[in-house]
């Protein structure tokens, strides 16, 4: 296996190889030089498992499921990890993406937005299989298209449209992919609001430069006035809002751009004074980085 990766990679630069692995064993995505099996990229089953245990709660228990949120950037940094929902995920009796999660269809939709919002704010690589990006209601089955009936419905379509934002807003802002595999572009803002459900945090490019500030709420009640604190005074533009009608949301925001307030929060001296709409992820950038 080694070999194999060693030449794959000098015979053929840019090409990548990818270990669907779940056990513990050490230095999968390491090079072969220093005693790795030297892949590319490692699927991080343990987040995946975590997240989706997560979600399936119902949000009035979220609270006390709080370190399925944040276990994961413990040992985040070990390997080159991908984020995988895969086809393994919805099928044999496990659900589709949207099947699994609680509440009414809108609450269901809602929640992936945020979840998927996480999942392209959190570092590593992105993986989600066909059907989950619209919000297929079935077990995916090789013998069967996909329900793409179901674009006919606003949520449905609405689901659809934040992801191709989202993957648009992940391309244009390096912040949220240039440094995957160390500390250095990764920072809790706070990840300790079990009694809210609300995890914030940075993602900062090479050098910090360009910080893209992501907070995600995972009840399906509004936070008025919530604050966090932030590196740099001035004006954040919201990169994108979960909640944001044209994705089928309740338009509930915070007009497009905050200003900093010189009061200390989370170990910084300016902070942000948010809407949280329910069930949503906001992305936010101070203008001008």
């Amino acid at each position: 296996m080694r070999q194999l990766n060693a030449l794959t990679h000098a015979e053929s630069p840019g090409s990548i190889t990818v270990a669907e692995e779940s056990t513990a064993w050490p230095s999968v995505s390491r090079p072969t030089y220093v005693g790795g099996l030297g892949f590319t990229y490692k699927w991080n089953m343990g987040w995946m498992n975590d997240i989706l245990e997560y979600v399936k709660k119902n949000a009035v228990y979220r609270r006390y499921e709080h370190q399925h949120l944040t276990f994961s950037l413990i040992y985040a940094f070990t390997e080159n990890f991908i984020l995988p929902f895969s086809h393994d995920e919805v099928v044999h009796g496990k659900g589709s993406m949207f099947g699994r999660i609680p509440g009414d269809d809108w609450q269901k939709a809602a929640t992936l937005r945020a979840l998927y919002g996480f999942m392209y704010s959190h570092p590593g690589k992105k993986l989600m299989f066909m059907g989950a990006e619209f919000g297929q209601g079935r077990e995916w089955d090789h013998d069967h298209s996909l329900d793409w009936h179901l674009l006919e419905s606003p949520l449905h379509a609405g689901l659809k449209r934040f992801v191709q934002d989202l993957n648009r807003t992940y391309a244009a802002e390096p912040a949220l992919y240039e440094v995957d595999f160390d500390g250095t572009g990764f920072s809790w803002i706070d990840c300790n609001d079990n009694e809210n459900s609300v995890v914030s945090l940075i993602r900062r490019g090479k050098n910090g430069r360009q910080p893209v500030v992501a907070v995600m709420n995972f009840t399906p009640v509004q936070r008025d006035g919530y604050r966090i604190g932030v590196p740099d005074a001035g004006a954040y533009a919201e990169l994108l809002n979960s909640d944001a009608e044209v994705y089928g949301g309740a338009n509930v925001g915070n007009g497009g751009i905050v200003f900093t307030e010189a009061i200390a929060a989370h170990g910084y001296a300016q902070s942000l004074r948010l809407v949280l709409p329910a069930l949503s992820c906001l992305l936010l950038r101070v203008t001008g980085a």
